[in-house]
C-alpha cells in the first residue's frame, strides 16, 4: 500500500545525462518535472568519455557548451586501425572536434541546471510498479521499505540498458551479444601516453586508455582466448598483460582504484512510446562503444522530445506529435547500432575477407577523403536528418548551422543556437515578422545577418532542436500562418 501520492506533469526514470537533459528542459518550459533515481548517490562510474560536435552543439542551445568544454580535451580527428583518420577538424560546426571528459562531468552540469529549473530529483527511489489509464500515469517507488505512488501526465523510462520502465511496459528489447567479458579499470600510469586517446586492436583482442584529466586514466581491454562471465572477476596482472600486448607499449598501469567486467550489447526497443510512456537513452538502444556514439545518441534523443512534451502539455500540439519521436529517432538508433557493429567488426574480424577490407581502408587511407569525411559527419551527429514531404523544401528535417542573426535591439541574440536557448523556435525571415505576432508567447524571430544571403528569399522555422520544421522561398503570409499554426498551435 502507498503511503502517499505524488503528482507532476512529467515523471522521468533515470537520473543520467539523457534523463537530466530532458528534465532541465521541460522544467525550463514551465512543467512540474520528478526525476526518480534508484542510485543514492551521484554515480563516479564513467563509460563514456566523447562529447561530439553535434551534442554540444545542442549543449551550446542550452548555455551548456562553453562550461563542459572547459572541463575536457578538444580532439580533431578520431583514428581506426592504426592509420584511418576521421578529421572532424573540417567538419561545419562550431565545434569541429570530439571533447574528450568524463561523462560525469555532462552528467554534473546537466544535474546543476535541472535542479536550477525547479526540477525534483528523488534519489535512492527504486521503481516497483507502473500503471497508466486515459489520464496519465502511475509509477510505485520503494525507498527505505516505503512505497511512495507518483502521478503524472507523462513518464520517461531513462532509465538505461536494464530498465525497470521497459520490463513494466513489456516492451520488448532484441539483439545480441557483440563482446562479452570486456575488462574495465580506472587506474594510474607510470609513462603516458603521447596522444590523448590510445587505441588498438590485434588479433589477441583490443586495447583502449583514456585520461580523466586529474592524473587517472580508464582502460577497456578484451582478450580474444580468455572469455568469463560478468561475474568473474578482474585479475590485474592479466589486464596488464593484455594491455601491453595489444598496444604494443607498456605504459606501466598501476594502483588500479576499481575493476570490473562486462558485455556490450546491440538491441534496440521496437517501439520507443506504450501510451502515456517513452523511452529515451540506453533504455530504447544500446550497442557497441565503438565510435563513442552511445550519451551522444541519448541526449539527442532527449533533445527530440522535450521540445514536443512541452508543446503537448501546454496544449499547443495534439499528443500525435509525440508519435514522430519514434518515426524520427528509431531509425537514427538503428543507423547507429549498425555503424557501430560495423566498427568493432571489422576491428576484431579474423575472418579473411574482413582482414582484407581493413587492409585494404588501412593502406588506401590517403585516399578515402570523401568516405571518411561522411564517415566523420555520421559519426559526429552533423549527418543526421529527419523524414519530410515529397513537396518539401530541401531544408525541412536538416539540422540548421548556426546562422549568424541581426541585432536590432541591445542584448538581443546574434546567432541561431543563442537564440535558441529560450526553449523556442525560431522564425528566421528577411521580410516583415509581424505575422508571427500571434505566437509570440512560443516563438523568436529573427532576421539573417547577410540579408542577401543563400537565405535571402527563404523563410525558415527553426525547431527547439536545431532541424528545420519548414522552409519556404517566398511564402505568403497566409502560408506562414499556416505553418505556424501547424507547428506552434492555436494562438493563445
Amino acid at each position: 500500500m502507498a503511503e502517499k501520492q505524488l503528482t507532476s506533469d512529467v515523471v522521468i526514470v533515470g537520473a543520467g545525462p539523457t534523463g537530466l537533459l530532458l528534465a532541465g528542459d521541460l522544467a525550463a518550459a514551465g512543467l512540474r518535472v520528478t526525476v526518480l533515481e534508484k542510485r543514492a548517490a551521484e554515480s563516479n562510474l564513467t563509460r563514456a568519455f566523447a562529447v561530439h560536435a553535434r551534442t554540444l552543439e545542442l549543449l551550446d542551445a542550452r548555455g551548456l557548451a562553453e562550461d563542459l568544454i572547459a572541463t575536457g580535451t578538444a580532439l580533431g580527428a578520431l583514428q581506426f586501425f592504426g592509420k584511418l583518420d576521421l578529421r572532424l577538424s573540417e567538419l561545419p560546426t562550431r565545434f569541429p572536434f570530439v571533447l574528450i571528459t568524463p561523462q560525469s562531468n555532462t552528467e554534473h552540469l546537466l544535474q546543476e541546471r535541472a535542479l536550477k529549473q525547479g526540477v525534483t530529483l528523488l534519489r535512492g527511489a527504486r521503481l516497483v510498479g507502473l500503471r497508466q489509464d486515459a489520464q496519465g500515469v502511475e509509477l510505485d517507488t520503494e525507498t527505505d521499505g516505503k512505497v511512495t505512488t507518483h502521478r503524472a501526465r507523462y513518464a520517461v523510462g531513462a532509465d538505461g540498458v536494464r530498465s525497470t520502465v521497459r520490463d513494466l511496459l513489456g516492451i520488448p528489447f532484441p539483439g545480441q551479444s557483440v563482446l562479452s567479458s570486456v575488462m574495465l579499470a580506472d587506474v594510474q600510469l607510470e609513462r603516458p601516453p603521447a596522444q590523448l586517446l590510445t587505441a588498438n586492436a590485434n588479433e589477441r583482442g583490443f586495447a583502449f586508455l583514456a585520461p580523466f584529466g586529474d592524473g587517472w586514466y580508464r582502460v577497456l581491454a578484451w582478450d580474444r582466448a580468455r572469455q568469463l562471465p560478468d561475474s568473474a572477476p578482474v585479475v590485474f596482472s592479466e589486464l596488464v598483460d593484455i594491455t601491453r600486448e595489444v598496444l604494443g607499449v607498456d605504459h606501466g598501469l598501476r594502483d588500479p582504484r576499481w575493476m570490473s567486467r562486462f558485455h556490450s550489447d546491440e538491441r534496440q526497443a521496437p517501439s520507443y512510446r506504450s501510451g502515456r510512456v517513452l523511452l529515451a537513452g540506453d533504455a530504447a538502444h544500446c550497442h557497441s562503444p565503438a565510435g563513442g556514439q552511445g550519451m551522444n545518441t541519448g541526449l539527442q534523443d532527449a533533445a527530440n522530445l522535450s521540445w514536443k512534451l512541452a508543446a503537448v502539455l501546454n496544449g499547443w500540439s495534439p499528443d500525435a506529435l509525440l508519435d514522430t519521436y519514434q518515426t524520427e529517432r528509431h531509425p537514427v538508433g538503428k543507423a547507429v547500432l549498425r555503424s557501430s557493429g560495423a566498427l568493432v567488426r571489422l576491428a576484431l574480424g579474423q575472418t579473411g575477407p574482413r582482414r582484407l577490407l581493413r587492409s585494404a581502408l588501412t593502406a588506401g587511407a590517403g585516399h578515402l577523403g570523401p568516405i571518411t569525411a561522411k564517415a566523420a559527419r555520421t559519426v559526429s551527429g552533423l549527418a543526421v536528418a529527419y523524414p519530410a514531404g515529397n513537396d518539401a523544401h530541401p531544408l525541412t528535417g536538416r539540422r540548421i548551422p548556426d546562422l549568424r542573426l541581426a541585432v536590432d535591439t541591445p542584448g538581443a541574440p546574434d546567432r541561431l543556437y543563442a537564440a535558441l536557448r529560450a526553449g523556442r523556435s525560431v522564425l528566421i525571415s528577411n521580410d516583415e515578422l509581424s505575422v508571427a505576432e500571434p505566437w509570440e508567447d512560443r516563438l523568436t524571430t529573427a532576421a539573417p545577418a547577410d540579408p542577401h544571403g543563400k537565405l535571402r528569399d527563404t523563410v525558415l522555422l527553426v525547431r527547439p532542436d536545431g532541424y528545420a520544421a519548414w522552409a519556404a522561398v517566398d511564402p505568403s503570409r497566409g502560408e506562414i500562418r499556416a505553418a505556424l499554426a501547424q507547428w506552434l498551435g492555436t494562438p493563445a
